[in-house]
């Protein structure tokens, strides 16, 4: 199946206010460095303010990073609903949704790096937040893989959902082998065998 071209890509972060513009470089200075490597006066640095005055805007490094996460969570939560609603039906649908997830992983993959290492860092009520909104998001995924395969069991679905996410999140890994018009059409095509694969896979017995 080819991508849907039509149906709206991740919602994108606001680009013209200096909030989004510090959440930006804080995510590639901790995709970098770590969150601990990382200083508030290293990120007024990185966008030409002194380290006090991001406090403006952030009560500190906590909330930023909070704030990064969750920001980046709803938007794919937003994105995917989105897709659900304009799309026709589910196999459209699931390539939506792939096109979402695969515009992420293309263009920001410090997003991605900074999630699977940091997530701990964030104060735990946030934490929650952040993990309902990927809840909400991978349900998404299989409300519609449901359809397209009502035999198959939702844990199953929703494994292979994960799964799925974790190839096309290795984009950190491969930047630059690529150029983006390259890797999109090469990601679909392997998150797509992927779950074909995943649902036509013989079911274990653990008994």
């Amino acid at each position: 199946m080819g991508e849907v071209t039509t149906v709206p890509t991740p919602v994108p972060r606001a680009r013209g206010n200096r909030r989004a513009e510090i959440l930006r470089e804080a995510a590639r200075l901790f995709a970098a460095r770590g969150f601990h490597g990382v200083s508030i006066e290293d990120i007024g640095g990185a966008v030409g303010v002194s380290g006090p005055a991001l406090y403006r805007h952030f009560s500190g490094k906590d909330a930023l990073l909070s704030e990064m996460l969750l920001d980046v969570s709803s938007r794919l939560r937003e994105s995917a609903a989105a897709a659900v609603t304009y799309a026709g039906g589910p196999e459209e649908t699931l390539d939506a949704l792939l096109g979402v997830q695969i515009t992420f992983a293309i263009e920001e993959p410090a997003l991605i790096t900074v999630h699977d290492r940091e997530l701990g860092n964030v104060p735990e009520r946030e934490r929650r937040q952040i993990r309902r909104l990927q809840r909400l998001y991978v349900e998404e995924w299989v409300t519609v893989l449901a359809e397209l395969h009502p035999s198959c069991p939702a844990a199953r679905l929703r494994a292979a959902t994960h799964a799925v996410f974790g190839l096309l999140n290795s984009t950190p890994h491969s930047a630059g082998e690529l150029p983006p018009q390259a890797m999109r059409p090469l990601l679909h095509a392997m998150a797509r065998t992927a779950l074909d694969a995943a649902v036509a896979a013989p079911e274990v017995n653990i008994d």
